[in-house]
């Protein structure tokens, strides 16, 4: 199963092919040329009407639709060698929005992100929410985004829908985490009202590797259509796009790279399952092998973390052995991931990306030992998204639905 990377919520047709239908198809034909227009164009409905096909009185009656919903705005523009009043221009609206969100093994996080999908403002809160109750996360979560929203407002910001990415296996119709594994849930349902009410358009229910995935792919060249996005925290995510589509699988849980075996003997695995990835390259996993396990000095994950990066820029020989481990298993799980899905590109989040330097090598060695045939082909990409990348691409995702479905705010 395919899911698009913005897919939109279908209209409910009064009948096929009513002037209903067509004047909605239209709305988002005019608002996808303003959508695609560059940071410095300013379309004129001329302009739209050309772009679109369309007559400049259905491009009038449709952009005056699209101005009462708030979507766009007109702004003056004056084109060189042009004389007289300058002609009206046409952009998204900058003040209209989206909330993304995050819940993380250690932290949460809310970010507002306009329609052109700009990161606008973000907090990242520290919080150990393994063994806490989805409530209880959800309570605290529901404070930041309350937070957010009085920023919102008082920068005359209006909120227009959420997405909220988990690190988990979800069911997004139900709101449903059906297991993760690190957060210690199983069939939590969550009361996303609570973190966002009343939103104009809808919100939606991502894992953490598909929304990060996501926002990937709006880095990603034109051509780079198929890729695995592997995001590395204290468990493995993974999301694939294929044809510019994420692909999910039957019951969306296509991806999960974190769970697949390495050492059919090795450490039982959060899962329940026994030698996965995970227990070999996952955040925690790392640590302890590097002797930084939970509990060394009552420190905290962040303070540990810190303690191999210091260890690992000093060349100690057991932190720099314990991320060569996990690059070698990387490496493997790569391998097996490149030849089932028939992609040659990989980009790496998380914390791999910031362990690239020292991950890498030991990765391609075992790439090269493993697949021969194809590590050559093989591209193996850093991503730039940081600590933002899930919450942005769960918001991307709702305005992509919105700006294809903008008769959802259209009376």
């Amino acid at each position: 199963m395919r899911q698009p990377a913005t897919s939109a919520r279908a209209a409910t047709p009064s009948a096929p092919g009513s002037v209903g239908d067509v004047r909605k198809a239209n709305l988002v034909r005019v608002l996808s040329v303003i959508a695609a227009a560059g940071e410095d164009q300013r379309l004129s409905r001329a302009d739209i009407a050309q772009l679109s096909q369309l007559t400049k009185a259905s491009v009038s009656s449709l952009v005056a639709d699209l101005l009462a919903a708030g979507l766009v705005i007109e702004i003056g523009v004056h084109r060189d060698g042009e004389r007289g009043r300058p002609s009206v221009g046409l952009i998204l609206n900058p003040t209209r929005c989206v909330m993304g969100m995050e819940i993380n093994v250690d932290y949460i996080a809310a970010g507002l992100v306009d329609l052109k999908g700009k990161l606008l403002a973000h907090g990242i809160l520290p919080r150990t929410n393994h063994g806490s109750t989805a409530s209880e996360v959800l309570t605290a979560l529901g404070e930041l985004s309350q937070t957010l929203q009085e920023a919102a407002r008082s920068q005359g910001l209006m909120i227009l829908g959420g997405g909220l990415a988990v690190p988990g296996l979800v069911q997004e119709d139900q709101f449903t985490v059906l297991q993760a594994p690190n957060l210690g849930w199983v069939e939590q349902n969550l009361d996303v009202a609570s973190l966002l009410p009343e939103p104009k358009t809808r919100f939606r229910l991502f894992n953490e590797a598909n929304a990060s995935a996501l926002a990937q792919q709006q880095l990603m060249d034109a051509q780079d259509r198929d890729f695995l996005f592997v995001s590395g925290e204290v468990g493995i995510g993974g999301g694939l796009i294929i044809d510019a589509e994420l692909f999910i699988g039957p019951q969306g849980h296509a991806g999960e790279l974190g769970h697949v075996v390495i050492e059919p003997d090795g450490k039982r695995c959060s899962c329940g399952g026994r030698g996965c990835l995970e227990t070999i390259a996952g955040q925690e996993a790392i640590l302890a092998a590097a002797g930084l396990g939970a509990g060394t000095d009552n420190a905290s994950r962040q303070e540990r973390i810190s303690q191999l990066y210091q260890a690992l820029q000093s060349g100690t020989d057991v932190a720099v052995n314990a991320v060569a481990e996990a690059g070698k298993s990387l490496g493997v799980a790569v391998a097996s991931a490149l030849r089932l899905y028939n992609v040659s590109t990989v980009v790496f989040g998380g914390h791999f990306a910031a362990l690239e330097q020292w991950l890498r090598p030991a990765m391609e060695a075992s790439l090269h030992e493993h697949a021969p045939s194809i590590a050559d082909q093989a591209r193996l990409l850093r991503s730039p998204l940081g600590q933002t990348g899930a919450l942005v691409g769960a918001a991307r995702s709702v305005v992509g639905d919105l700006l294809e479905a903008p008769y959802q705010l259209v009376d």
